[in-house]
C-alpha cells in the first residue's frame, strides 16, 4: 500500500453528542479513521507517540487552553492541522490562533454547515502550508497577508466569524464579513490570479463607532471605464443587462461581488490604481446618523 492510499486519522476531543455526531459523519464519509479522547492532556500523550492528520479540540475548553495545546503540539509535530472549537470567545483568541497557525477557529454557538465545510477543507488539503501571516496586531488594528487561493480565503473568513465581539451588532458583523469575502476573492482572482505565490495585504480597524477593512492586491488594478459594463453599474431594475455586452467582448459576467459588497457596507472606496479598496461600516447609532 502506498503512503497516499493509507487511511488518514483524525484525533477528536469529546465535545458532546451533537458535535461528535456531526464530526463523525463528515470524517467517516471520506473513510477517515477517528480516535476520540476526553481532554487535551490525552491529546498530548498521543501526539508524542504518533502523528495525526487532523486534530479537533473540544468545545468545552476555552480558547487560551487550546492555543497552549497547539503550541505544545507544534513543538513535537510542527505541521499538524488543528481546528479549535470553543464555547466562548475571548478577546485576542482569533488573532492568537492565526499567529499560532491553527487551521480554523470556531466559537459558539456553532454553525454546523460551516464547521463541516472547514473540516472537509482541512481533510482535502494535500499538504499543509499556512497561507496567513499576521504582520502586527492590537485589539483595535490587525494587519496580515493572505495567500491567493480560495482555501485560504475561506479559512480567513471563518476566523472572522469566530469573533463574537458583543460590541459589534450581529447584523453589522455579518455584513462586513460578507462584503470582505467578496472583495477578498475579487482581489485574489483579478489581482493575484489565484496564484498561491501571490499574497493580498489586509488590515482591519475596529474603532468605537466604525469598522474599516482595507484590501490591497499586487495586480495592475482597473479603471472606472472597465466597470462600465458590469453588474455594479447596471440599471437598478436590470442587473443582468451587462451580460450580453460582456459576452460580445469575450468577457465573463462581472461586478456582482462588488455590487453585493457595496450594498452591505456604508462606504466602498477604491484607490486611483484600482488595486486597493477600503470598506467602511458604521456601527449602531453611528450608522443611523449617517443614513
Amino acid at each position: 500500500m502506498t503512503p497516499c492510499s493509507e487511511q488518514k486519522t483524525a484525533l477528536v476531543v469529546d465535545s458532546g453528542p451533537e458535535i461528535d455526531e456531526l464530526l463523525d459523519s463528515v470524517l467517516t464519509s471520506e473513510n477517515w479513521s477517528i480516535q476520540r479522547v476526553p481532554d487535551n492532556q490525552a491529546v498530548l500523550r498521543l501526539v508524542e507517540a504518533k502523528p495525526f492528520d487532523l486534530i479537533i479540540t473540544a468545545s468545552k475548553t476555552r480558547g487560551p487552553e487550546d492555543l497552549q495545546l497547539l503550541q505544545e503540539i507544534r513543538s513535537v509535530r510542527p505541521h499538524t492541522r488543528l481546528i479549535i472549537l470553543t464555547d466562548q470567545w475571548t478577546p485576542g483568541d482569533v488573532t492568537a490562533a492565526m499567529r499560532e497557525h491553527a487551521f480554523g477557529y470556531f466559537s459558539g454557538p456553532f454553525e454546523h454547515a460551516a464547521l463541516a465545510e472547514m473540516v472537509r477543507n482541512a481533510m482535502d488539503s494535500p499538504c499543509w502550508d499556512d497561507g496567513i501571516e499576521i504582520l502586527t496586531a492590537t485589539p483595535e488594528w490587525v494587519q496580515l497577508m493572505a495567500r491567493c487561493d480560495v482555501g485560504t480565503a475561506n479559512r480567513l473568513v471563518q476566523f472572522l466569524r469566530g469573533v463574537k465581539d458583543p460590541s459589534i451588532p450581529e447584523d453589522d458583523r455579518e455584513s462586513i464579513i460578507s462584503a470582505f469575502r467578496e472583495i477578498l476573492l475579487n482581489a485574489m482572482e483579478h489581482g493575484g490570479n489565484f496564484d498561491p505565490s501571490q499574497y493580498v495585504e489586509i488590515s482591519f480597524v475596529h474603532a468605537r463607532r466604525v469598522i474599516a477593512c482595507r484590501v490591497k492586491d499586487s495586480g495592475e488594478g482597473f479603471s472606472p471605464q472597465e466597470l462600465r459594463h458590469a453588474a455594479l453599474n447596471s440599471p437598478a431594475g436590470d442587473l443582468f443587462s451587462h451580460v450580453a455586452i460582456r459576452e460580445a467582448q469575450g468577457l465573463r459576467p462581472g461586478g456582482f461581488g462588488l455590487l453585493l459588497a457595496k450594498k452591505l457596507v456604508d462606504e466602498l472606496i477604491y484607490n486611483e490604481k484600482g488595486n486597493e479598496v477600503l470598506l467602511i461600516k458604521y456601527l449602531g447609532q453611528a450608522a443611523s446618523q449617517v443614513a
